[in-house]
């Protein structure tokens, strides 16, 4: 029965102490959130500063509460709660999970997204410390994934690697490609053929090949535009599409 006793409950000096440090909690996780969000906003993503501030307090939200099962609903619970954290966490990461796989797209032979979907999840984990006090190491976190969406794409430039090129070709209609030919103009433009990334589609008679071609060495592969110019040199070649291949 509803009584003035019974909702003052509500705003108990005890609840309003949890609810004020749980609106903190809820605060810094929203900064914290927006300054990961921040690198991605940057480099024009579609997942900004909103979306990871909203993920990382939610988060905070979803755990924070769990701290305090004495003061739920006013302290009116009438049977003593023992929540599990770890139960909450479970279905916070499981929802994240939803949302990463949003962001990832696939065109062509590469993969978008990738780092955007790591970095919401990183960002759900962020909220979790704040949420059950372990600001130092929430703070840290914000700190290391920043840096790492930063420097490590500049130091992924600076070490030797091999670059990768997408290649969609449609030929001409009636004409018959050979796969040796291919690879040996590849292979005097300084790159070859992925193995197992060829595949082969026709319409109306008209073949399709796609297929990803890798630098043999880092320094030596043909620029893109190179290869474009090469692709409308190759007998029977009528389109043809080059990408990076990134995620």
């Amino acid at each position: 029965m509803l009584s003035f006793k019974f909702l003052a409950a509500y705003w108990s000096a005890p609840e309003v102490a949890a609810n004020v440090l749980i609106f903190l909690n809820l605060l810094g996780a929203l900064l914290l959130g927006m300054v990961v969000g921040y690198e991605r906003a940057y480099h024009g993503r579609a997942a900004g500063m909103r979306t990871y501030g909203l993920v990382c307090m939610a988060s905070a939200g979803l755990t924070v509460f769990v701290g305090y099962p004495s003061l739920w609903y006013g302290g009116h619970a009438g049977l003593p709660v023992n929540p599990d954290p770890t139960r909450v966490v479970q279905g916070v990461v499981t929802g994240i999970g939803f949302l990463g796989a949003g962001v990832i797209m696939k065109e062509g032979l590469n993969i978008r997204g990738l780092t955007t979907a790591a970095s919401i999840w990183t960002a759900s984990a962020i909220g979790v410390l704040v949420g059950v006090g372990f600001y130092e190491a929430a703070i840290s976190l914000t700190l290391l994934s920043t840096l790492c969406m930063v420097w490590v794409a500049k130091l992924e430039r600076w070490l030797p690697s091999r670059a990768g090129v997408a290649i969609s070709v449609e030929f001409e209609k009636g004409f018959v490609p050979r796969e040796e030919v291919l690879r040996k103009v590849a292979l005097e433009r300084g790159y070859e053929i992925a193995g197992g990334s060829l595949t082969i589609s026709s319409h109306d008679k008209r073949a399709k090949w796609h297929f990803v071609a890798i630098a043999i060495d880092s320094k030596k592969g043909t620029s893109v535009s190179e290869l474009a110019r090469m692709m409308n040199s190759y007998e029977g070649v009528e389109n043809f599409e080059l990408t990076h291949c990134r995620n």
